[in-house]
């Protein structure tokens, strides 16, 4: 795989960064993944688990390779792609949370819920295992994210740090927390509660309090949030283009 390839490049090509990450050999990203844990959450044994869920799932690779590549991309990350990975809390705990999920549809919910736990200590973040979070996602800085048990999350979307996806306390069933549209942007500290549909490609915009539908292409501004006018932002690639 050419991001494992290019990770390895990097490494070779400054020995002083490749000591201070102290990563052990890989030679396929689930290997380079577990290292990568290893050394982050300061244990052998999620490293292994890391390892062991990547290895056992192709699509699971594809997906978070996506992820790394969608980052790198939106973000302009020097370096690119491997720098992306070594380097970026919010792709990090993203793979978590992926890493989690599988477990927890598998059915090892106890395993699931503690690399859970483990991970949202190194990098700051709370996401239940159970939710779902679509391929090419940006979860940029990650610091501070929330996310509820029956959320789920789109494709291509973008978020920044500090933003929650929770419950009303009042809600029951299947959609408790709310469900973010394919492309949708959330600015920083931004709040979505309750069982809410955010739309496609809409904006909520930075210390928003959102506790209503928001319409597909909208963006939504204030406390509460108020619509105002059609959406601006849009990290999502044209099919077709190249980046």
């Amino acid at each position: 795989m050419k991001l494992v390839e290019d990770v390895q490049a990097l490494l070779n090509g400054d020995p002083q960064l490749a000591k201070v990450l102290s990563l052990s050999a890989f030679e396929d990203f689930p290997q380079l993944a577990g290292a990568l844990f290893c050394q982050l959450c300061n244990s052998v044994s999620i490293g292994n688990v890391v390892q062991s869920v990547y290895a056992s799932d192709s699509q699971l690779v594809k997906t978070t390779v996506y992820d790394i590549a969608e980052t790198a991309r939106r973000n302009f990350e020097p370096g690119g792609q491997p720098a992306t990975l070594l380097f970026s809390r919010g792709v990090q705990a993203i793979m978590a949370h992926r890493v989690a999920h599988k477990l927890w549809v598998d059915g090892d919910t106890n395993l699931s819920l503690a690399i859970k736990v483990s991970c949202g200590r190194a990098f700051a973040t709370d996401i239940h295992p159970a939710a779902q979070i679509g391929a090419g996602l940006w979860l940029d800085h990650g610091l501070g994210f929330v996310v509820g048990e029956t959320s789920v999350i789109g494709e291509d979307v973008s978020i920044w740090h500090n933003v929650t996806l929770g419950s009303t306390l009042n809600d029951s069933g299947a959609q408790r927390h709310p469900h973010v549209g394919t492309g949708a942007v959330i600015g920083a500290g931004a709040i979505l509660l309750g069982g809410i549909t955010i739309g496609a490609h809409a904006n909520i915009a930075a210390g928003s309090i959102v506790v209503e539908d928001i319409p597909e292409g909208m963006v939504a501004v204030g406390s509460k949030a108020r619509l105002r006018g059609s959406a601006r932002v849009s990290f999502v690639q044209t099919k077709g283009t190249s980046s």
